[in-house]
């Protein structure tokens, strides 16, 4: 997928140091130790971590929380929570 077709979908997909990235809205089902929580996204439940910025202010993420997740193109079972939802 190149730039312009990303950014035509920018809502899922976006490129981060010219990396594509993908997104998806998940809920938080467990919290486990060193800020991992495991996530339901689309009938999948996959292992996340908190994001740098959401470590930094100190946002807490409880189970049955609405969050985004972002994935690399590499690996589709584990991700980054960069976002919680209200």
């Amino acid at each position: 997928m190149t730039f312009i077709e990303a950014f035509a979908k920018k809502d899922r997909y976006y490129f981060f140091m010219g990396e594509l990235k993908d997104r998806r809205e998940g809920v938080v089902q467990e919290n486990l130790p060193s800020a991992l929580f495991r996530v339901k996204c689309d009938e999948d439940i996959i292992l996340a971590h908190l994001s740098g910025r959401m470590r930094l202010y100190y946002i807490k993420i409880l189970p049955g929380d609405r969050v985004i997740v972002e994935f690399s193109p590499y690996d589709k079972t584990k991700g980054r929570i960069v976002q919680r939802l209200k």
